[in-house]
């Protein structure tokens, strides 16, 4: 998906890169483009407020699709794919995003408009899903972020 590419290249990272390094990454950019450190102009101070805003929001997203993050919580996901009913689902820019009858929300990326159009049209979307989207593409729970926010 191209937001998770340009996401990784503001940071300069790849996508093998493990948490412990994306953190320090983080780090170091943040240092670089506190706007603290910008009291020369107004201009360059919200330059660097842009460019900041932009690291934390790659920096977050990226944490929250990266596989040992995934991983943590395997076992929730499972459980809500694998019992939980699917309450609603909407399709933009190639992101599914599935609401689950236990309150859980997944976005899934780079999902082609042909799998969307299979889904609706399939006898059982939930079926459906879990054969040929939950196991197939990236994804990040949306619940966590809205009850952390």
């Amino acid at each position: 998906m191209r937001k998770i590419v340009d996401y990784r290249k503001i940071l300069g990272v790849d996508k093998n890169v493990e948490l412990a390094e994306l953190k320090s990454v983080y780090r170091t950019l943040m240092k670089n483009w506190h706007p603290d450190k910008f009291t020369d102009s107004e201009e360059s101070k919200l330059e660097a407020e842009e460019k900041s805003k932009l690291i934390i929001e790659a920096y977050h997203f990226l944490v929250s699709i990266a596989a040992e993050t995934r991983q943590q919580t395997i076992e929730d996901y499972k459980l809500t794919t694998t019992t939980s009913g699917l309450a609603d689902f909407e399709f933009k820019n190639q992101i599914l995003t599935v609401y689950f009858m236990d309150g859980s929300v997944y976005e899934y990326f780079d999902v082609p408009k042909a799998i969307y159009v299979k889904l609706i049209n399939a006898d059982s979307p939930a079926r459906f899903a879990r054969r040929h989207i939950y196991t197939n593409y990236v994804y990040r729970s949306t619940s966590k972020l809205v009850a952390t926010a």
